[in-house]
């Protein structure tokens, strides 16, 4: 099986799992944390995440731009984020606990980007989904968009998930 199981795809996430998993995310990963990322949507087919524009993530001084390690660090998490979503709804019938211990062993393998147009703007909104989840490799497809829904950069990895 390749995928989620539609019965699994289609029961939403128990709370404690979303809070374990929005946790590790948004402060156990610091990098996260310093990029300022924030977790907006979390299925078992999707992941939408945001970063907010700070002087700090500024990678081109005279024109304001974001910095291009900024965008694949984002579309980087976001599709491990992905993985972990889909390896969540793979196991339903296990507890959150349960669950949330089998990310240990995930890493990223193998990521490409793709810098469309500029990172200009007050935010912006980065989204994941699992194109193949086997026993040791998952492979992802992200998007990074500007505030305006422009699409700014996509990214596809592969993570190492056992």
């Amino acid at each position: 099986m390749n995928t989620p199981s539609p019965a699994a795809a289609d029961k939403a996430f128990e709370p404690e799992f979303v809070a374990g998993l929005t946790r590790l995310f948004e402060e156990r990963i610091v990098f996260n944390k310093v990029l300022g990322l924030k977790l907006i949507e979390l299925t078992g087919e999707r992941v939408r995440c945001r970063i907010d524009m700070r002087e700090e993530l500024i990678g081109h001084f005279q024109h304001q731009r974001l910095h291009g390690g900024v965008i694949s660090a984002t579309l980087d998490a976001c599709g491990g984020m992905a993985v972990m979503a889909a390896i969540g709804a793979r196991h339903m019938t296990e507890a959150p606990e349960q669950r949330l211990a089998r990310f240990l062993k995930l890493g990223t393998i193998d990521l490409r980007v793709d810098y469309l147009r500029p990172g200009l703007g007050e935010h912006f909104i980065a989204s994941a989904e699992v194109m193949r989840l086997g026993s040791r490799v998952a492979s992802t497809r992200m998007a990074f968009h500007g505030a305006d829904g422009s699409l700014l950069s996509t990214g596809a990895a592969a993570y190492i998930v056992s």
